[in-house]
């Protein structure tokens, strides 16, 4: 099977914020989310629980556990190719509808123009 091609979702205004989010993380917590995205890359759809899991309406979040502290990043697939991480957070017992919500107009923003809404490194 092929890699998942892996992008960041990136605001207008060129804020990336799942990497500005694990930047606010314990270094070991960093680590094991850069591992499960790199299991994203590596199996994309065929990606299940408990390493990840679908929410509702296309967006996914990939599960972190450390120390019963739970990691979500949620991410969404634009095509066949990309999987687009746009937003993190750390949840207690579910994924408040709210950040679901913010993943969903994120979604739609990349939807509308992926080149401006695509992180590239430089």
């Amino acid at each position: 099977m092929s890699k998942t091609q892996v992008v960041f979702y990136q605001e207008a205004a060129g804020s990336v914020p799942v990497l500005d989010w694990l930047d606010t993380l314990p270094p070991k917590a960093q680590d094991k989310c850069r591992v499960k995205i790199e299991r994203l890359q590596d199996l994309g759809h065929e990606l299940r629980r408990p390493e990840a899991d679908l929410l509702r309406d296309g967006i996914y979040e990939l599960r972190v556990g450390l120390q019963g502290i739970h990691y979500r990043i949620l991410y969404f697939f634009h095509g066949k190719v990309a999987a687009v991480l746009a937003h993190g957070l750390v949840k207690e017992r579910v994924v408040p509808p709210r950040e679901i919500d913010e993943a969903m107009k994120r979604k739609q923003r990349f939807e509308r123009d992926p080149g401006t809404h695509t992180y590239q490194e430089e």
